[in-house]
């Protein structure tokens, strides 16, 4: 578990100063190994305005195996809390690459989430119409999750605005390091 927590604080660290667009992604204080992501809806697709609230759940060996990915805010195109099959997860273990960071697996997430293709997870021929209004009430349903007002609840106003000018805001600070388990 060194390895992976040496990595993951690296990894985090990394997003810090390098923040990949429409995402932002921290771990739980009490859990390296637990992160939380936010995903904003790019322009030009029915996600435009939604803020998607979900979490990587990497294992003891990362990044020798994969991490397990699911999706909280409903959304119109995965299931709420199930893993989703996606070639970076834990259902395909044969196709893992140990050089896939936090970065590329959120990054692939969100290009995967705005198209069309089925896999394991994924919701069964939502309309535009739902999607939009999903979107729309994306922040209503985060904010009563106590899990994303203790991780994210900070960047946005009480209207579920984001504080920052630029969208999406800039991570919170980085947890401390851990401390060794005995």
């Amino acid at each position: 578990m060194q390895v992976a927590t040496k990595r993951l604080r690296k990894e985090f660290l990394a997003l810090l100063k390098d923040p990949v667009p429409n995402i932002v992604a921290v771990p739980l204080p009490s859990d390296i190994l637990e992160w939380h992501y936010l995903l904003f809806g790019p322009e030009d697709t029915d996600y435009l305005g939604g803020v998607y609230h979900g979490i990587v759940r990497f294992p003891s060996n990362y990044p020798y195996s994969p991490p397990s990915i699911q999706m909280i805010t409903p959304n119109g195109r995965f299931q709420s809390r199930t893993r989703i099959c996606l070639s970076m997860s834990d259902f395909h273990p044969e196709t893992w690459n140990p050089m896939w960071s936090v970065s590329s697996i959120l990054t692939a997430l969100l290009s995967f989430f705005v198209e069309e293709t089925p896999t394991f997870g994924s919701v069964t021929n939502p309309s535009p119409t739902e999607r939009r209004q999903l979107a729309a009430a994306s922040m209503t349903f985060n904010m009563g999750d106590p899990i994303f007002v203790e991780l994210f609840g900070s960047l946005f106003d009480d209207s579920g605005k984001a504080k920052a000018a630029q969208v999406p805001p800039s991570a919170p600070a980085p947890p401390p390091a851990p401390t060794p388990k005995h």
